[in-house]
């Protein structure tokens, strides 16, 4: 174990990337971190990094904000319970901790939003603890090199892999034998063509010895998309210029308090014109096809239904798709 330490904790030494959240161990910064790279792509997730960072610098600054103002900074990320999650949390680091990031990895999974993946790489990275952080990534990895044909959705087999990943970890540098795993994982041990030549565990590897690295890991079927298909109404006050807005209720399950185009059954009395085009949106497994009409319509606006400025108020991320259909 300590050989393959060395051969992982070096090669990440040389080639990791450079990253902004690897150049602190200011555990605030690596929490807005790792809560901005669930469900969200290394590149994606950069600029949005530092622009948040921008407007709340410390816990204390995010703490204080008002929600709107940090889910209109966390817009286009998309899931939308993470930047709530992120407030309350903040809050909770003030009232209970002083503002100080509690130390312990109970601690941390007390917060709101931050599940034993999270806990571990916080606490890990920002202060030493021996906590393995395994994501999707090093679940692949640690598969890969057991061999090990297990069904990776399957929660025993991810106590098992945890463990694994424990005994590989050690005691000395957990947070950087966390981030090279993950490393590896992103860059090298690739899902569907691992880079196995470039590999500095290659020789460690009971996948690759058996000629199986493309194989696993292995997880049982997910299930099946469902395409739902909806028409909303781009409509436009003549006087104005207004745009009319729906806003979800607060008790909807998907982003309530958000604003979003009319369903075309929302409007009644709308007079439908012309498709403007189409907008395809996914969440989880469900697949959206949005048909963006222009309408027209001389009813009254109510509590749900406003014409509205889209860049004074929180869209959802499909809307600010449809948006884009209109030209300049």
């Amino acid at each position: 174990m300590q050989a393959f330490r060395r051969a992982l904790l070096g090669w990440y030494a040389r080639v990791k990337r450079d990253l902004p959240w690897r150049r602190t161990r200011d555990p605030y910064k690596i929490w807005i971190s790792e809560i901005m790279l669930q469900q969200t792509r290394v590149a994606a997730a950069l600029p949005f990094y530092e622009r948040f960072l921008e407007r709340f610098p410390t816990v204390e600054s995010l703490a204080a904000a008002a929600e709107t103002d940090v889910l209109t900074h966390w817009a286009g990320l998309g899931y939308y319970s993470r930047a709530r999650n992120l407030h309350k949390a903040a809050k909770a680091v003030v009232a209970d901790f002083d503002g100080d990031f509690p130390e312990s990895y109970e601690a941390l999974l007390e917060l709101p939003g931050i599940g034993s993946y999270t806990a571990a790489a916080v606490g890990s990275i920002a202060f030493e603890l021996p906590r393995p952080a395994v994501d999707g990534n090093v679940l692949r990895v640690l598969a890969r090199l057991e061999n090990d044909p297990s069904d990776i959705g399957n929660p025993q087999t991810r106590v098992r892999f945890t463990e694994r990943a424990e005994e590989l970890m050690g005691r000395r540098h957990p947070g950087e034998f966390n981030q090279a795993l993950m490393e590896l994982g992103a860059t090298v041990c690739l899902p569907k063509s691992p880079r196995c030549g470039e590999c500095p565990v290659q020789s460690h590897c009971a996948g690759f010895a058996a000629g199986r690295a493309g194989e696993l890991p292995v997880k049982a079927r997910k299930q099946a998309d469902i395409g739902i298909e909806l028409t909303v109404l781009l409509i436009r006050n003549s006087r104005s210029g207004r745009i009319l807005l729906r806003q979800r209720p607060a008790g909807s399950g998907q982003m309530p308090g958000f604003w979003e185009l009319p369903e075309a059954a929302m409007v009644p009395g709308a007079s439908i014109g012309h498709e403007i085009g189409k907008v395809r949106h996914a969440i989880t497994h469900h697949r959206y096809v949005y048909r963006v009409h222009s309408a027209e319509w001389s009813g009254r606006p109510s509590k749900q239904l406003a014409w509205g400025i889209p860049s004074e108020v929180l869209l959802t991320t499909a809307t600010r798709k449809a948006l884009e259909l209109l030209p300049d």
